[in-house]
């Protein structure tokens, strides 16, 4: 079998393989639950510095319209964060079992910078704060806690 016809067979074979993952049911759960309860933000600015960077995986209000949420593997990845996210922190069901496992936990994760995670950012640019916006939202969540 000469070199040109075994790049052929590759790109038939990744492309087939593509187009068959897209099958796959996993992935297309595209809806967002009712919004239960939310915490006693201490202001605006928190709940609003908390919408722009962790709404999408923390809470009921996920924006599902971007177009690599319904192309399979990323599809699958998006949809694993989005379901991790609101079992380990959900800002729409904070009554319900919605907050954090500890306080500290919340505002660790934003001190370490790990989240938003990175390859969250890499398409999310919007979502990245600055440091006098993590600060600001740390003090926010330490307040809101404390309601």
């Amino acid at each position: 079998m000469n070199i040109k016809k075994i790049v052929i067979w590759g790109a038939v074979i990744l492309v087939g393989g593509f187009l068959l993952i897209q099958l796959a049911p996993y992935g297309r759960n595209h809806t967002n639950p009712p919004v239960q309860s939310e915490p006693n933000w201490d202001s605006p600015q928190t709940r609003a510095l908390a919408k722009t960077a962790c709404f999408d995986c923390h809470s009921n209000e996920t924006n599902w319209g971007r177009w690599y949420e319904s192309v399979a593997p990323a599809s699958w990845l998006v949809q694993r964060d989005v379901e991790e996210g609101r079992q380990n922190l959900n800002f729409s069901e904070w009554n319900q079992g919605g907050k954090p496992r500890e306080a500290g936990d919340l505002i660790e994760v934003l001190q370490r910078g790990s989240m938003p995670p990175a390859q969250y950012l890499l398409l999310h640019s919007e979502a990245k704060l600055t440091p006098d916006e993590i600060n600001q939202l740390i003090a926010g969540f330490q307040a809101t806690l404390k309601n």
